[in-house]
């Protein structure tokens, strides 16, 4: 199916190019969707770290929450997408599941995310390591939990391949799950619809 040393490539290198140059997806296929997952977690990362600063007026926390929820949706969609896209690909080689094949408690997309987050978090926790204005101690903490977060990021990896690979032979079923996400629904959170509904009355 897919080689899922083409995704983590895809994860480590364009963290590393969106902190000096504009975020950009020049993927196609398969790939540009896992770059476009990838670039709304980047996006959502920072927004956060931005949201924690001390210095932040509450204008300015309230404009970085409504960004959070957007690029979270956004993120959310896009693992969707990606699931969608692995099951049309099955079904376009005419892959079937065997009789009694266990679907995956985890969807195929759902671990990329987790991937993707690895690699933010494997870029940031190196930056940690590596700066020169830093203890001891903070250097070497960050360089326990960078051995931590690459054995995380190698078992998750590990079992995305095996996944793909049992989806291929049929040997589990791919069954698509929905986020349902109701926070940016105008129709199902209720302070949107009752805001609505009170500019209505007036």
């Amino acid at each position: 199916m897919i080689d899922v040393r083409l995704i983590t490539s895809l994860h480590a290198t364009t963290v590393k190019l969106w902190h000096h140059q504009p975020v950009q997806n020049m993927h196609r296929d398969f790939l540009y969707l896992v770059c476009e997952q990838h670039k709304f977690n980047f996006m959502l990362w920072h927004e956060e770290d931005r949201a924690r600063s001390r210095d932040a007026s509450d204008s300015e926390i309230a404009s970085v929450k409504r960004a959070i929820d957007g690029y979270n949706q956004k993120r959310n969609d896009a693992i969707e997408r990606l699931d969608d896209a692995l099951k049309q690909l099955l079904e376009d080689r005419g892959i079937t599941p065997n009789p009694g094949a266990k679907h995956n408690s985890e969807t195929p997309g759902g671990i990329i995310d987790r991937l993707s987050i690895l690699a933010l978090r494997i870029f940031h926790m190196q930056e940690q390591a590596d700066r020169i204005d830093a203890s001891p101690e903070h250097t070497s903490k960050a360089l326990s939990r960078l051995d931590v977060l690459y054995n995380q990021h190698d078992d998750l990896a590990t079992a995305l391949a095996e996944l793909f690979n049992d989806l291929r032979a049929g040997r589990k079923r791919l069954k698509l799950y929905r986020q349902m996400k109701m926070y940016n629904d105008p129709t199902l959170n209720p302070h949107l619809y009752k805001r609505a509904e009170l500019s209505h009355a007036a």
